[in-house]
């Protein structure tokens, strides 16, 4: 691989990407077509945060953050690093004083398929988290990889300056060129579930709502004392 730090990747506008935290992770997710989710295995450190985000990639070897801390200087204000490792990774590589270095700079938090360490202590300096693992094992310094490079965590491409939202939900990513529309498509979403929200509150049925109760078409209406009867069980 090409042992590269590329220094001015083209970002989406942070303006629209900040739109993106007002909708959180499952709207936009479900509002771009169901894509860009990085799936349950990335979770959050913390509970209650909502942010979104530039991505910042970093492209690791397993157990060495040496590339983390090369990253940390292409930082800019409104980015989320991104940290994925040539192949799986446990180890603990990142922890409280990366954070301090970050938040420094103006990074709003972490996306990162290897361990995390020091989370106590991340959560009290309220600097985000969302990582694959926990591990209070470290990692050493040694081994070149590659910053702002397409990466692959969660069977999702994330490119640097990609957008990235990130919640109690999980994490998901919005291509570049696509922030606006996503933008677009998540508050038309949102309109529409505060109309539904506001039906289900009137005790309007799910099943009327959606039109499923065709669906439903193949399904009898019993009562338990058939039921019994039928399983061949005595009615108690």
């Amino acid at each position: 691989m090409l042992n590269v730090i590329v220094t001015d990747p083209p970002r989406a506008d942070l303006a629209e990407v900040d739109k993106l935290a007002e909708y959180g992770v499952a709207t936009v997710h479900e509002a771009i077509g169901r894509n860009g989710y990085l799936g349950p295995a990335i979770r959050p450190n913390q509970q209650g945060t909502r942010i979104a985000g530039i991505a910042l990639t970093v492209l690791c070897w397993p157990g060495d953050n040496l590339m983390i801390h090369a990253a940390v200087e292409q930082a800019r204000p409104g980015d989320i690093m991104v940290i994925t490792t040539t192949s799986p990774s446990t180890d603990g590589a990142f922890g409280e004083l990366l954070a301090t270095s970050l938040t420094a700079r103006g990074v709003r938090g972490l996306v990162m398929g290897a361990g995390l360490r020091d989370t106590q202590e991340l959560r009290d300096m309220g600097f985000p988290a969302w990582t694959a693992h926990v591990s209070a094992q470290g990692t050493v310094k040694e081994t070149p990889g590659s910053v702002n490079v397409p990466v692959t965590l969660g069977g999702q491409l994330i490119r640097p300056g990609d957008a990235i939202v990130a919640d109690d939900d999980g994490v998901c990513v919005v291509p570049r060129l696509d922030v606006a529309r996503a933008v677009t498509a998540s508050a038309a979403r949102t309109a529409k579930e505060d109309a539904n929200r506001k039906r289900l509150a009137e005790g309007v049925l799910g099943l009327d709502m959606y039109n499923l109760r065709p669906k439903l078409a193949k399904v009898e209406y019993i009562t338990y004392a058939e039921y019994a009867k039928r399983a061949g069980e005595g009615a108690s």
